[in-house]
């Protein structure tokens, strides 16, 4: 029962990122940016690289920084979609935001362990006031994306609209980012963007429905992951990240064989 109860707000975290990712997950999916995700969330691992060697206190500020400024360049990005390929864009800004992170941890003494940290994060540690803020800021965002649904989805689905809004949407993305990188580290982020999206965009067309799949298929493998942790004393946020694979590997085997098109 205490292990249980010691598993409780990590699987709470899980469940707001599975929320708010599965979301930004189906409108990265229509735009066809699929890696936008590492190349921002490493982006943002530059300010967090550069705490971990200046003072943990300085972590905020900086990683807000990174993600505006990422936001920035990515809202962007249908300028430069006109001369270059998109996700080879993308792919340069992930290798460049990679390599400075290198370059500032090799500065610290514990680099390498700074360097997990970044990817991997420290989920199964996450404390009642961690869940409690970061539940206030991924609900602070999703207001804003209540309100402004109508030109975030013109964005997505229907490619209108200008760089002001282009600029909230990335930037709203990059606060969500800030706080779930620290939480859960880059891999489990991008795990949760865009594989329960890529579960509902097997059966459904309709964004609601898409949404409503990933978030059941989130929360089924994240029970599953944390279970099989604590049975089989196994990483959980590594768990989490290969059941969802595994299940969107098993859907998709169903569907090439069952020949189900989407409804």
């Amino acid at each position: 029962m205490e292990t249980l109860n010691f598993l409780f707000f990590p699987f709470l975290a899980c469940l707001l990122l599975i929320a708010i990712h599965a979301y930004f997950g189906i409108h990265i999916l229509e735009r066809g940016i699929i890696f936008v995700d590492l190349a921002l969330a490493q982006f943002i691992g530059i300010g967090i690289a550069l705490a971990f060697v200046l003072g943990e206190e300085k972590s905020a500020p900086l990683s807000l920084f990174f993600a505006f400024l990422g936001a920035f360049i990515l809202s962007l990005s249908k300028q430069a979609a006109r001369h270059v390929n998109i996700e080879a864009f993308i792919g340069v800004l992930y290798i460049f935001s990679y390599s400075v992170s290198i370059l500032i941890l090799d500065h610290s003494p514990h680099g390498i362990e700074e360097f997990k940290a970044i990817m991997n994060g420290n989920i199964i540690w996450v404390t009642p006031k961690e869940v409690l803020y970061t539940f206030l800021i991924y609900a602070a965002v999703g207001i804003l994306h209540f309100l402004f649904r109508k030109q975030f989805f013109a964005l997505s689905f229907e490619k209108r609209g200008g760089l002001p809004m282009e600029f909230l949407f990335f930037a709203s993305f990059a606060v969500v980012l800030v706080k779930s990188v620290a939480m859960a580290g880059i891999l489990q982020v991008f795990s949760f963007l865009i594989i329960p999206a890529l579960i509902g965009r097997l059966f459904f067309k309709k964004p609601l429905q898409m949404l409503l799949t990933g978030w059941l298929a989130g929360v089924l493998v994240t029970m599953g992951g944390i279970f099989a942790s604590l049975k089989l004393d196994i990483p959980t946020s590594s768990a989490i990240v290969a059941g969802l694979a595994l299940m969107f590997f098993l859907l998709l085997t169903v569907k090439a064989l069952t020949g189900a098109t989407r409804r």
